[in-house]
């Protein structure tokens, strides 16, 4: 649940995506006002021009704003990562985010708040440890595109307030489980290795609700966006069968998706993050979806009786 704030005129670019779309709609359900950046000539009055890879934006449009939402980013599941792809992934995030910042710094009244989209994948495969805000950046070729992204956000103008939002696996019709959601459909219901990494999942409507949340209040820095409740990534691919009424017969060992993914497998499927939203929660966020199952059930729709949740919900596990 997000907190009560005022009517606010919010920018946003990657409004169109799967995490954009679900928070236009709840930012307009409370009334907000939303302005969406568009790489093409705008089609309505909600819509502005801009074109990051040429560092092109109105700063105008930087004083008739109160936040900034950036949510702009190559996605990660595009595969395979290729030395193009790879340098696409990066430069992406890291033009947008620059672009939107100076843009507020040539602005004569530059917004109160940026909250700028960052990842997970900063602190790379860290197994039996306890990750939070103030865990160091792990290894790996994520962790070195959320350090500069990060680093690109922090430029804003010193008044605006900077969130830099640490988003993990979010859950939701088309999102990081659709390619498990199709396997298991068709009869290919998978475990990934042992199955023992953790998987930082986030349900989409929290993803979005957080972002609303940390808008009003006085938040600042990293957030990670993660459920309360750490699940392993076979906890999870098995719960998607449960919940499609498939079997869940194989395994796919992780020398295989070594091979057939490179390092896009070892840095999403077999990196391990048990990852906590300790800064979140003590911001006093309250999450819809506490686990993972309830997360699942949300865009999943029920086949017969429900499966149970494995587990009680804990928000400070």
């Amino acid at each position: 649940m997000a907190r009560n704030v005022r009517t606010m005129r919010v920018l946003i670019s990657g409004a169109s995506g799967f995490i954009g779309s679900e928070l236009v709609s709840q930012l307009r359900d409370d009334g907000h006002e939303v302005l969406k950046l568009v790489r093409r000539k705008p089609s309505n009055d909600d819509e502005v021009n801009w074109a990051p890879s040429a560092h092109m934006l109105d700063s105008s449009v930087m004083e008739s704003v109160d936040a900034v939402v950036n949510l702009s980013g190559a996605p990660l599941a595009h595969l395979p990562w290729t030395r193009r792809y790879r340098a696409e992934i990066l430069n992406s995030r890291v033009q947008a985010t620059r672009t939107l910042v100076e843009a507020m710094r040539a602005a004569k009244k530059p917004p109160e708040v940026f909250l700028s989209g960052s990842a997970v994948g900063i602190y790379g495969d860290r197994p039996g440890e306890r990750l939070t805000e103030s865990s160091q950046r792990g290894p790996g070729f994520l962790g070195d595109v959320v350090e500069q992204w990060e680093q690109a956000a922090t430029l804003r103008p010193p008044k605006t307030r900077l969130v830099t939002f640490r988003t993990g696996f979010v859950t939701g019709d088309g999102g990081s489980l659709a390619p498990v959601m199709a396997l298991t459909k068709v009869g290919l219901g998978s475990r990934f290795a042992t199955g023992g990494d953790f998987w930082p999942w986030i349900s989409l409507y929290d993803e979005a609700a957080a972002i609303r949340h940390m808008m009003g209040s006085g938040i600042a820095g990293p957030v990670n966006l993660v459920g309360p409740v750490p699940a392993t990534s076979d906890r999870i691919t098995h719960y998607v069968a449960q919940r499609l009424h498939r079997w869940y017969p194989f395994v796919v060992p992780g020398a295989i998706l070594g091979l057939a993914l490179q390092d896009a497998a070892h840095e999403l499927l077999l990196s391990s993050q048990r990852i906590l939203p300790e800064r979140l929660l003590a911001d006093g966020f309250q999450f819809r979806h506490s686990t993972v199952e309830q997360a699942i059930d949300a865009f999943i729709p029920a086949k017969g009786r429900a499966a149970a949740s494995r587990e009680p919900v804990d928000q400070k596990a």
